[in-house]
This record gives C-alpha cells, structure tokens and sequence, in this order.
C-alpha cells in the first residue's frame, strides 16, 4: 500500500529530525496545522471514547473516500493526531482497514514515544474510523 502524498512529506520531515526533542517540536507543528473545528462538531457525538483525553472525530464520505477532520485537548495528541490524518485522508474504506496504526508511527519515529494511553488513544481513533467506514 503506497502512502499518499502528505504521508510521504511527513515522514521525510521526520527522518530528517535528530532525536526527540526535534521530533517533538515538529510533532506540535503538525498539531498546529490541524482544520479547527467547530463547536457544533464538538460534541459527544464526534468524540472518541478510550482516550484520556478529549478526542473529536468528523468524517465525510465522498466519491469513495474518506476524509477526516479531528481535534484534541492535549497538544501532543494533536500532532498525533495530524499525524495519523495524512496517513488516512483520502483512503477508501478496504484501504482504510488495511493502515498499520503501530507501523507508521515506527516510520516516523516516534513509538517509543506512544505511552500505552496514548497508543490506546489512537487505535481508539482509527477503531472509529473503520467503524464509520464499515457503515459504508
């Protein structure tokens, strides 16, 4: 399965850090660059539960593909987060299923840094996502 483009620049953006602390500035960076949401998609119904923070989750079906808007209260999580958007926007739903959560942020370098909670989060995360694909 090959990466969609934004997956690719990431992962070069990562490769070229040296050590964690550079990692996780350009982790906040992307965070940053996370689409606010809205209030109105602010709701229980957007969130994701099994994280310790809070977590929002939009999704839209178009022409076959899944694109993804998410939010958090942790900044941290908010690079995950956008993180793991470049590595789905896009995908159709069988693809979707397909994404190795674990593999990708091996890539990118930063598994050491996924506490357990963390790492439950984001399965959390992409558990919605192919919950909402399955509907499909």
């Amino acid at each position: 399965m090959s990466l969609p483009t934004a997956a690719r620049q990431a992962l070069e953006h990562f490769e070229q850090a040296r050590g964690w602390e550079q990692r996780a500035r350009l982790l906040m960076q992307w965070g940053d660059r996370l689409e606010p949401l809205t209030e109105t998609q602010q709701t229980d119904e957007h969130r994701v539960h099994g994280c310790e923070s809070l977590v929002w989750l939009v999704a839209e079906h178009v022409d076959g593909q899944w694109h993804f808007k998410a939010s958090s209260d942790a900044r941290l999580l908010r690079g995950l987060l956008a993180l793991l958007l470049v590595r789905v926007q896009g995908l159709p739903s069988a693809e979707l299923a397909q994404v190795d959560l674990r593999g990708w942020f091996t890539q990118l370098g930063l598994e050491r840094q996924l506490s357990p909670s963390r790492s439950n989060g984001l399965h959390a995360v992409l558990q919605r996502m192919a919950e909402l694909a399955g509907r499909q």
